[in-house]
């Protein structure tokens, strides 16, 4: 049960990181992301203490923000610790890659230095992971650009489940650390351009010397900064932009200025950048570079104005996510595939699997036909009945823009096609790996998830339910081309497999099903499941009788 649970505890992991990151963006002074960063560790990450130590400019590092304990955020809050002895806690801990992990045996040398710290007592670890009340785990977050310059340190504690974090959490938290970095930055950035743009509105007098500060705060900029017209017939068209930029880009200033953030954005995504207004806006789309290749960024967008009554400008702020995006895919692929063969998961196929599903209270509750054609092209009423597809002609019932998914009819062939739901069970898979191991069994199943592969169409989904289970989806099928299909399959599977020098076989029973809206995905994966035992018990019986 574990096992199967895994996937969606990856997900919501996911899904609340996601929305922490998100948060960091949120908050309108350096003060809220500090307190931001420490909630969102507290609220998403498992923890039950979190603590922001950030580096102040004389280089020691003062706690600006603490979550998880109210009384010790009254303690430490503002205590300051000595750069040096931060430098020694960094240096001296175990590396797990960009975090430090200090276990209780190694903390009794740290116990005299000029760190703020809190921790309650609690008894020595009953087991080897477990987490014991002094051990220290630190996430250093870096300014943009590299990993030299220390920006501060998130300490956490008392992981919630009392254990010490396995790869998947160090990978979380070093991720969040890596984005809260880039928040903390970007305060620091905003804080600056507002002051700057106080000015320009308050001072006259110090109009020069505003300009000059805005400038550089524009052109150095770790991320990327433009400035664009607003209004007119050149609205959007982009009249500055600051080196970040173009590196970010590959394309030279001169070059940028003939263009138009919408010049730039990727096909899919002119949707978001029309979606996103003009004056504080925010979006998530990609951005073409010179060579081709397109950039996951995130826009943000601030309304300038030139002189007083004067001419209005939008301000734009960019900032390369793409490591972050890189990171999600990632995460969601291992969260919805089999970590062995690659195949997708037992949670990615019901999922698969009940989105072609609708459950229907009556049969008078059907769909329209003018939408058929986003999926099966254009078709009429008469085509869909044709092809074995239940379609509403009334539009505006409880399933627009859905085609039923129906069962053909087995006993008298009738032509109708049909969601084909293959479910596969290895036979004689448990005997070799009784016989030779589980490195010969794992290589069973990633050779013949890979042959199941290969005999299937594109858009057919071949998942790994678990163990020696498999199922095949494969859409557009009758009831005679889901029996060759089986056919093909076993086929493929029972030629021998070469492992450390040694040929092993395995057989496959085949189970049928068919699913049909108004069934859930279990109920489809138990009707084939039922067929392939059913099928395994006539094969036994004709090899008995042989015999």
């Amino acid at each position: 049960m574990e096992a199967e649970s895994e996937p969606y505890v990856r997900l919501a992991t996911l899904r609340q990181l996601h929305q922490a990151v998100a948060d960091l963006n949120t908050a309108r002074s350096l003060a809220d992301t500090l307190q931001t960063v420490a909630d969102g560790i507290v609220t998403s990450l498992g923890y039950e203490l979190a603590c922001v130590n950030l580096v102040r400019p004389d280089g020691d590092l003062v706690v600006a923000a603490f979550a998880g304990n109210s009384a010790a955020e009254a303690l430490i809050t503002g205590r300051v610790g000595s750069r040096a002895s931060w430098e020694r806690r960094l240096t001296m801990g175990q590396a797990w890659d960009e975090l430090r992990f200090i276990p209780h045996t190694d903390g009794w040398v740290l116990l005299d230095d000029d760190v703020p710290q809190w921790h309650t007592d609690g008894p020595d670890p009953r087991f080897e992971d477990e987490w014991h009340p002094e051990d220290r785990l630190y996430a250093p977050m870096y300014a943009s650009g590299g990993g030299a310059d220390l920006l501060g340190v998130i300490s956490v504690d008392r992981p919630r489940n009392g254990r010490r974090p396995g790869a998947w959490g160090r990978e979380a938290l070093q991720m969040y650390a890596s984005q809260a970095a880039i928040a903390i930055s970007n305060a620091r950035l905003r804080a600056n351009m507002q002051r700057a743009l106080v000015r320009l509105e308050r001072e006259q007098q110090a109009l020069r010397a505003s300009e000059e500060s805005f400038r550089q705060a524009f052109e150095y900029a770790p991320s990327g900064m433009a400035i664009a017209e607003m209004g007119g017939d050149q609205h959007g068209r982009l009249l500055r932009t600051n080196d970040a930029l173009c590196r970010l880009l590959g394309r030279p200033a001169s070059v940028l200025r003939r263009y138009s953030f919408a010049d730039l954005v990727h096909p899919e995504d002119i949707g978001t950048l029309l979606r996103t207004s003009a004056e504080g806006g925010r979006a998530e789309l990609r951005l073409g570079r010179r060579d081709g290749t397109y950039l996951w960024v995130s826009l943000r967008n601030s309304v300038v104005a030139d002189t007083t009554d004067g001419p209005r400008f939008l301000l734009t702020h960019v900032e390369d996510i793409e490591e972050r995006k890189r990171h999600e895919l990632h995460l969601a692929h291992r969260a919805s595939h089999d970590a062995l063969t690659g195949l997708p998961n037992s949670a990615e196929l019901r999922s698969r699997l009940g989105a072609r599903l609708c459950e229907r209270p009556n049969e008078a509750a059907a769909t329209p036909v003018e939408a058929l054609d986003a999926a099966y092209g254009s078709l009429d009423e008469a085509d869909a009945r044709t092809h074995g597809y239940e379609v509403d002609p009334a539009p505006g019932g409880p399933y627009d823009h859905h085609v039923h998914a129906v069962a053909p009819d087995t006993e008298h062939d009738d032509g109708a096609k049909g969601l084909a739901v293959l479910f596969c069970d290895l036979d004689g898979f448990k005997s070799i790996n009784d016989r030779f191991g589980h490195h010969t069994g794992d290589a069973v199943l990633i050779e013949v998830a890979r042959r199941l592969t290969t005999c299937v169409r594109d858009g057919d989904t071949v998942a790994r339910l678990g163990g020696d289970e498999f199922v095949v989806l494969a859409d557009g099928l009758g009831d005679a081309d889901a029996a060759d299909l089986a056919v093909r399959l076993r086929n493929a599977i029972i030629p021998p497999i070469r492992v450390d020098g040694r040929a092993v076989r395995v057989g496959a029973s085949f189970g049928i099903g068919w699913a049909a809206c108004g069934m859930t995905a279990e109920e489809v994966l138990r009707s084939a499941d039922q067929r392939m035992y059913v099928e395994k018990r006539s094969r036994s019986k004709v090899h008995r009788r042989a015999g």
